[in-house]
């Protein structure tokens, strides 16, 4: 019995495995869009969005089927959210502001069932079309296709790569870029050699325990390559709403500038 997450199959292959920020929508039809434009999972704010938690387990669910991952952020340290995201279609979760080895043991034990972690059992949800299943094999099956993402936001946090990548059941080091270079004193400098200092600390820290290296915050196309080339490789690409807006002003651009003012 097998459960399939794009987002993870493409990191396990080597490959890029780019995510979308949901924020602003709310349609199921955003999951077909961005599985169409390319994208291998959703990133559903719940921390800095307004999405509730119903909204993101109907996304959820639609992206399940659309063949694109569904990957939920939630609050620090909000397991009531995550667990019930998880359960109703969710295959992920990410967790902000984890700066310990034993802050990301703590939510392996909240979001991995037994034995790795001590999730609850509340039966099956739309990952396997709400069929009745075997506990023992659909907990191996989640357990093995999930993701589990800590996001590393501070200097704290950096320092303790190493001891981080090495808690089993974390699968993901995902920087929060943004946070990360405020708390350094240099917010908005993503091209600042002390934001590549701390990329080269966290990427080696994941080779060093076969986790995955990620990147957010940073969508400048002249930027985002030294981070991906030195090895990150679950990237978040962008927003919704930047995609939209972006669209939109090219499309208005074209048509005052070839068709009258």
């Amino acid at each position: 019995m097998t459960v399939r997450n794009v987002a993870r199959d493409k990191l396990e292959q080597g490959h890029l495995s780019l995510g979308v920020g949901i924020r602003t929508t709310r349609s199921v039809e955003i999951a077909k869009m961005m599985a169409t434009a390319g994208f291998d999972w959703l990133f559903l704010d719940m921390e800095h969005g307004t999405m509730s938690l119903d909204a993101c387990a109907q996304i959820s669910a639609a992206a399940l089927d659309a063949g694109i991952a569904p990957i939920a952020r939630v609050p620090n340290g909000q397991y009531s959210i995550a667990t019930r995201a998880l359960d109703n279609g969710a295959m992920g979760i990410v967790m902000p502001h984890v700066d310990t080895a034993a802050e990301a043991r703590e939510v392996v034990e909240k979001l991995k069932y037994p034995p790795i972690g001590h999730r609850s059992v509340g039966g099956w949800g739309p990952h396997y079309q709400l069929q009745k299943l075997s506990t023992g094999d659909a907990v191996k099956a989640l357990n093995a296709a999930n993701l589990t993402v800590v996001m590393l936001e501070t200097p704290t946090a950096i320092a303790n790569a190493d001891e981080i990548a090495s808690v089993p059941g974390v699968d993901v080091l995902l920087i929060g870029s943004n946070d990360l270079c405020a708390e350094m004193g240099i917010p908005g400098d993503f091209g600042n050699d002390r934001l590549a200092d701390a990329y080269g600390k966290m990427i080696a820290a994941c080779k060093k325990h076969n986790k995955f290296p990620g990147m957010a915050g940073i969508y400048n196309e002249a930027i985002m390559p030294r981070y991906v080339e030195m090895g990150a490789r679950f990237i978040l690409s962008g927003q919704d709403a930047s995609f939209m807006i972006a669209g939109a002003q090219s499309r208005t651009g074209f048509l005052r500038k070839t068709l009258g003012k």
